[in-house]
């Protein structure tokens, strides 16, 4: 039965990932109310399977439609949608499965290896530490992943606004509630990924319906495989993307955006040195390493997500609400109280990574069959299953209402530019850092320079301002590259 939920798990991420649109984060937001009928070990299972299957299906898109479904495979669109246009469309999917398989299996290889360390270290982590450690993930994930870091924090400043609402967990006091009872206990996470990632989607795409031109799917033909030549030239380019994600995925960066586009920008680099430059004209490294470095983003971040209980992008942070919504809180303790749920959810991203060779090698051409659905029905039956996904989890009307609401704000963020995994991430680690901060202040009667007293909170905060200093420099070098 759990081999059964892991190919369902991939055929489903697979499914919603490859839509326009969406991506691997909304299929696992899409598809969380699903699993709640399931025991936690077949939940989790399944899990593994969307989670990767999601990110081969951004993968798709932007190959085929010259259209990400996540921003993760932006760089991927460079070169893979221009051996699409060539002709070599299925030699493209199979470059890009078979770097997610790559990158997937090499960063599982670490997490199986060293969670359990990493597990350990994190017994040395208090209340000062863990408040140190979502500072960072706020500031890292604000700065990063949006073109300002004004539209970053702003969007972290709603994300903190709505994991305020409801009992604070200190003192007992209601919090803008409105004198509403459904919303003492807080707004679901549910309720919170379906309606910024789904429902927001939906309403942007149909505010600009008549404004965007029409994409039209790609012709796919010829084998879905790679000859020996082509394996051979993209085999370098795995394992230097796969090298550059794998430290990435550690680290509360919002996503894979920077390990691809430092794998893409190697790749290039490198290709100016080359007697023939294969770059500009559909050249399979520049697809390959992009794409091994986004899987081993994900891998790796799977680890930092059960060893630490911290979500380095918004995908693991709707992954830690799955566990939260079964009763248990990643991190050291979880390896002691519940092996059997962890070993069997590692060995389970083994079988994936199999799994998503044999789905989409073979039938590549099937899912780009999808993207000929006419939008309003594509978006119209996403709707209808956003909203029956969140009515069948809670039964409650003020859920619906709450997902609308949720749902004009995904619009509003789209509208303006700014970014939502600034916004997940603060709902997630919003309470861990209020709950770390009141303890600390209240254990040290109030000191600040309680929050500064360990080592390794001096130590991530000094990364911190090392990674500020370092994109605060780099935007006055571009400034000053763009005047002259």
């Amino acid at each position: 039965m759990n081999l059964m939920w892991v190919f369902v798990g991939c055929l489903l991420g697979t499914a919603v990932g490859v839509l326009p649109g969406l991506g691997s984060s909304m299929a696992v937001a899409l598809l969380l109310p699903i699993t709640f009928t399931l025991d936690p070990i077949a939940a989790f299972i399944m899990f593994a399977g969307i989670y990767y299957g999601g990110l081969f299906g951004d993968s798709t898109t932007a190959i085929l439609m010259n259209t990400p479904g996540n921003s993760t495979a932006i760089a991927s669109t460079f070169e893979g949608h221009r051996m699409a246009k060539r002709g070599r469309a299925p030699q493209a999917l199979a470059t890009a499965a078979i770097g997610a398989f790559v990158g997937g299996i090499l960063a599982t290889i670490l997490v199986v290896f060293f969670a359990p360390v990493l597990a350990d270290l994190a017994t040395v982590f208090g209340p000062a530490e863990y408040f140190a450690l979502a500072i960072v993930a706020f500031v890292a994930t604000a700065a990063v992943v949006a073109d300002s870091a004004v539209k970053g924090l702003a969007a972290l400043a709603i994300g903190l606004s709505l994991a305020m609402v409801g009992v604070d967990s200190i003192s007992g006091a209601s919090r803008y509630t409105f004198g509403v009872p459904s919303l003492l206990d807080g707004i679901d996470i549910v309720v919170i990924t379906v309606g910024l990632l789904a429902v927001g989607e939906v309403l942007h795409v149909a505010s600009r319906i008549h404004k965007d031109a029409t994409v039209t799917a790609m012709t796919i033909s010829g084998r879905p495989y790679l000859d020996r030549r082509e394996f051979r030239e993209a085999l370098p380019a795995w394992l230097r993307g796969s090298a550059f994600g794998l430290p990435f995925g550690a680290i509360p960066a919002g996503g894979a955006e920077i390990p691809t586009f430092l794998a893409f920008g190697l790749e290039r680099r490198l290709d100016r040195r080359r007697k023939h430059p294969q770059f500009g004209r559909g050249a399979i490294r520049g697809l390959a390493a992009p794409e091994s470095a986004a899987n081993a983003t994900a891998g790796s971040a799977m680890g930092s997500l059960l060893a630490l209980g911290l979500p380095t992008s918004a995908t693991a942070a709707i992954m830690l609400a799955a566990f939260q919504q079964y009763g248990m809180q990643p991190g050291p303790l979880l390896f002691t109280r519940n092996a059997d749920l962890v070993w069997a959810l590692l060995a389970s991203l083994f079988v994936g990574m199999v799994v998503l060779l044999i789905i989409n090698l073979p039938f590549a051409p099937i899912w780009a069959k999808l993207l000929l659905i006419p939008k309003p029905y594509l978006y119209a039956g996403i709707t209808v299953f956003a909203v029956l996904g969140v009515y069948a989890a809670s039964s409650s009307l003020v859920d619906l209402i709450l997902l609308v609401l949720i749902g004009l704000i995904g619009f509003m963020l789209r509208r303006y530019g700014l970014p939502l995994a600034p916004v997940l991430i603060a709902v997630i680690l919003g309470p861990l850092a209020e709950t770390s901060l009141r303890r600390t202040l209240a254990v040290s009667e109030g000191d600040p320079g309680a929050l500064l007293d360990s080592a390794l909170a001096l130590s991530l905060y000094g990364l911190l301002a090392l990674g500020i200093l370092v994109v605060a420099v780099n935007k006055v070098r571009n400034r000053a590259k763009v005047d002259i």
